[in-house]
């Protein structure tokens, strides 16, 4: 089968009746389960990282001053820190930062509920702190985002090509755990992938995480982003809902439905 666009025809696959779409289904299921298997595989090999020391300190202007690295994990232990180009002489200043960085911030979900898994998502650049307020209006965008203001991202891979680094804060100390750039920003923005870069992950018990680390019974921590408190329970009633779907998927499971 084929159909026209308009650069002419298209080969398309065949069509099949509901029987035969289902089997093709289930056959490359079984691909997208192994897939699924082999990525939490690989973020727990990750987990497993060793650390490097941050010994230089950095600064940066923010909507209320200065701070310095530690000041950008806002309290919590885990940061993560994307490289945006905006700045003078990149294409679209000072509307528009780099195409490329606009499409990451756009599927950016709401980092409350990284912030609930003890993890801060800050953009950084060079443009001044009055162009990055102005961009961040335009765009809607609720990113935290700050200015570099010394070789920040000359040091950690970002000075001429976008990129994320991923930080961890003990005290103190802070140490550079992941970095990943080129396609594998592309498939960052959603809670999980950012949350799969992190050292303590996504700090839920069926990871396989060293010893130690914090883990909570899978779905009970999440929440409306508008009503995460700290250190707050479970809301009861969705440790009902979370526990009925848990057992369900169970049920589906030892079915060979799952």
């Amino acid at each position: 089968m084929s159909t026209s666009d308009k650069n002419g025809a298209m080969q398309t696959p065949p069509v099949v009746s509901q029987q035969e779409w289902e089997a093709a289904r289930e056959q490359l299921l079984v691909k997208e389960k192994a897939h699924t298997r082999a990525r939490d595989a690989l973020a727990a090999e990750r987990r497993r990282m060793p650390w490097m020391a941050v010994e230089k300190d950095y600064a940066f202007d923010g909507p209320t001053g200065k701070v310095d690295l530690t000041g950008l994990f806002d309290g919590r232990r885990q940061l993560i820190v994307y490289r945006a180009f905006f700045e003078p002489g990149v294409f679209g200043w000072p509307e528009h930062a780099c195409r490329g960085c606009s499409m990451v911030a756009d599927q950016v979900a709401h980092v409350s509920h990284l912030n609930a898994r003890d993890t801060t998502l800050v953009f950084v650049s060079r443009a001044p702190q009055a162009a990055i307020a102005d961009l961040k209006a335009r765009m809607g965008w609720q990113i935290p985002w700050f200015t570099i203001t010394d070789s920040f991202d000359a040091d950690f891979g970002v000075g001429e090509w976008h990129g994320t680094n991923v930080f961890f804060r003990d005290g103190d100390r802070v140490f550079r755990t992941y970095f990943l750039n080129n396609r594998g920003d592309e498939q960052m923005g959603g809670t999980w992938n950012y949350l799969d870069i992190t050292p303590l992950g996504r700090q839920e018990v069926w990871e396989d995480s060293p010893e130690g680390y914090p883990q909570t019974p899978t779905y009970k921590w999440w929440n409306w982003h508008d009503s995460y408190i700290d250190d707050a329970p479970p809301d009861r009633k969705w440790v009902e809902v979370s526990d009925a779907g848990e057992a369900a998927f169970r049920k589906r499971s030892a079915e060979g439905n799952a």
